[in-house]
């Protein structure tokens, strides 16, 4: 049976668990929106939250809501203390949070000047870091494998692409003007992995199968997209990735 994140988070306090999610979603969401900005400053928030469930599990008794030391780093440090608490838990994130919060502090991120903008690849530090953490608090409360626990922090990474409306397990490309292939490319970078071609058939709401899966065959030929045609089953490759965001993704 498939483990949501609620489920797999379930040993955290709603107070903390439902900012967590919340936050870990907006890095993600600015991130492919090319948000890079906000996508950093909400990493500091994350940051914040970390630590709070992270001191909340040392010492047995979680806060109420999330809460930000007088010292971040010497908190962190802190932490290290907890000799009863997993590795990382007591020195792996302990020492990841206070780099993540830096970039947030004293980058470019809120200031102006530099020779150089640094928020993109920030940005991208912030949403590796944010998943790696993720995946281990997802790992240690539920006590999964390193492979399942990635599975559960996938279905957080899913696509909030603003064309595309979703209700249940339906999805819908709101911009009927976008050729079929492009609605197709739109669908499948909104799952967190691997999508079914019977959903994606039912999804642009497309009666020729025969074109449907000729169009998949034809992205997978420019690398697109991995289709599986034998296991009834798609992904999208780093260029379908980059031509989404860039042709097809409405930027600010």
């Amino acid at each position: 049976m498939a483990v949501s994140p609620t489920q797999a988070l379930f040993a955290i306090p709603s107070g903390l668990r439902d900012p967590l999610l919340e936050e870990y979603r907006l890095i993600l969401q600015n991130y492919l929106e090319r948000k890079w900005l906000p996508s950093e400053l909400s990493g500091g928030r994350f940051c914040e939250i970390v630590y709070t469930v992270l001191d909340g599990f040392a010492s047995g008794t979680y806060a109420n809501a999330p809460s930000k030391p007088n010292n971040f780093p010497q908190a962190c440090r802190n932490l290290e203390n907890n000799g009863h608490a997993p590795r990382s838990f007591q020195i792996l994130i302990p020492r990841m949070l206070p780099p993540l919060y830096e970039i947030r502090n004293n980058r470019n991120v809120g200031h102006a000047g530099g020779d150089v903008d640094s928020n993109h690849m920030d940005a991208t530090a912030v949403l590796s870091l944010a998943n790696w953490v993720m995946g281990e608090l997802v790992r240690v409360f539920h006590q999964l494998p390193i492979a399942d626990a990635q599975d559960v922090v996938d279905q957080l990474a899913e696509r909030r692409i603003p064309v595309i409306w979703q209700i249940g397990q339906m999805k819908r490309v709101l911009d009927t003007s976008l050729k079929i292939p492009d609605q197709i490319l739109l669908l499948i970078a909104s799952c967190p992995s691997t999508c079914s071609t019977d959903d994606l058939f039912v999804w642009t709401d497309y009666s020729n199968r025969a074109y449907f899966n000729k169009v998949l065959r034809e992205l997978h030929s420019k690398r697109f997209v991995e289709f599986a045609a034998n296991q009834n089953s798609v992904q999208i490759l780093p260029p379908g990735a980059k031509y989404v965001e860039e042709k097809l993704i409405p930027q600010d």
